[in-house]
């Protein structure tokens, strides 16, 4: 098993480049998804959100008010580390859970995570390879603005709640750019798979001999 750490700053390009590697044959564990699962109606994660912070981030049928929790925690630095400290080792449960699921079923599968706060969460150091999908901070705000249609301060404030993008770079195995057209960002992908094929088969090699 050959395993991937893949993040990168809101509005980066990950999706794209999520969506090209799991064309090429890899699993992708998405942590996003696996957040939503942790918080879900009748979840453990989701009692304690309301318990940290009271009915008013539920909505009428019961479900997790996910905009009023967004506009709370991102203007709460404090707030923002309670919600991280309660669905985080939920996700990593979740995660690990679909992994050894994966492996099981092919030992030699290549897995990514997602995981848009692997920096944040010290996860670094968990994986073969660490790629960063990275795009100017001013680029991701003009993204947000108009293809998500948040306002620019609250883009901004998306932005400054995560790593500064050095920080991510610093620690990157492999850079992908994702400032480019989506058919330029899946040509990386391509090549970074090709470089991630060659490392298989170096360990397979190590192994059986």
């Amino acid at each position: 098993m050959f395993r991937i750490g893949l993040t990168g700053g809101i509005a980066a390009g990950k999706s794209v480049a999520t969506a090209r590697l799991a064309e090429l044959g890899a699993v992708v564990i998405d942590h996003d998804l696996l957040a939503r699962e942790a918080v879900a109606p009748g979840s453990v994660g989701l009692a304690a959100i309301v318990e940290a912070f009271g009915d008013v981030v539920l909505t009428p049928d019961g479900g997790l008010d996910r905009p009023g929790l967004g506009a709370l925690v991102f203007a709460d630095a404090a707030a923002r580390r309670r919600l991280n400290d309660i669905v985080h080792p939920e996700v990593r449960r979740l995660s690990a859970e679909r992994e050894a699921m994966s492996a099981a079923a092919d030992p030699t599968a290549v897995i990514v995570h997602d995981i848009p706060l692997l920096v944040e969460t010290g996860q670094a150091e968990h994986f073969h390879l660490l790629v960063v999908v990275h795009t100017p901070a001013e680029q991701r705000v003009r993204r947000l603005v108009e293809g998500r249609g948040l306002s620019e301060e609250a883009a901004r404030s998306r932005l400054a709640s995560q790593a500064a993008d050095d920080e991510r770079l610093a620690l990157a195995d492999f850079t992908l750019d994702g400032s480019g057209s989506e058919d330029n960002l899946r040509a990386q992908v391509d090549t970074l798979w090709q470089r991630v094929a060659e490392e298989v088969a170096q360990e397979a090699e190590a192994d059986s001999a």
